[in-house]
């Protein structure tokens, strides 16, 4: 196997017709915060190889050698320290895709209904703003997907967990104890 570049790679743009990602070199003067350790996969497997940022990729080999593997980490102590902040400052903070007025899908706008149903007073943060924001809230939560919703500080759940706790009453319950603390 080819040895790779001593630069950093990173995806600056994604094609709208084939999602595959370019890569131009990082500059020495780029921010550690904002880096991962990234390969050159064959153009055939960009698809493939970038699903999981951070995370091995299962079943994913080069055609020469072994499983091709990210894991450098984007939740920095920075990074932490911010989310522990902003999920520590509010009663209910939702992390979705797009903003309360502006769901950008399906998942986000059901959560967000379900919060305003109860009349509820909650920060929504677009993650869809901050690419090293989404990749770390994934690390920070141990939970892979969006809409996040986090009560009192603790990671609540995403949509299915979040209506099956409405159907139930559960929510209810737990945002009018939060809302009494």
């Amino acid at each position: 196997m080819a040895s790779l570049s001593s630069a950093t790679l990173a995806p600056t743009a994604f094609s709208s017709a084939a999602r595959a990602p370019s890569f131009a070199p990082r500059t020495a003067a780029s921010s550690p915060a904002d880096s991962f350790a990234g390969y050159r996969a064959p153009s055939s497997l960009w698809p493939r190889a970038l699903t999981a940022v951070g995370n091995p990729v299962p079943g994913l080999r080069s055609r020469t050698s072994g499983t091709f593997r990210c894991f450098a980490s984007v939740l920095t102590p920075q990074l932490k320290n911010t989310l522990d902040t902003v999920v520590n400052s509010h009663k209910v903070v939702l992390f979705m895709k797009g903003t309360r007025d502006f769901p950008q899908c399906g998942f986000s706008n059901t959560v967000v209904q379900i919060l305003k149903s109860f009349n509820v007073p909650f920060e929504t943060i677009d993650i869809l703003e901050n690419e090293l924001l989404r990749q770390g809230l994934k690390e920070y939560s141990s939970w892979p997907t969006f809409p996040q919703l986090y009560i009192e500080g603790e990671f609540f759940g995403g949509c299915d967990i979040t209506v099956e706790a409405y159907k139930s009453g559960e929510l209810q319950e737990l945002l009018e104890k939060a809302m009494c603390s």
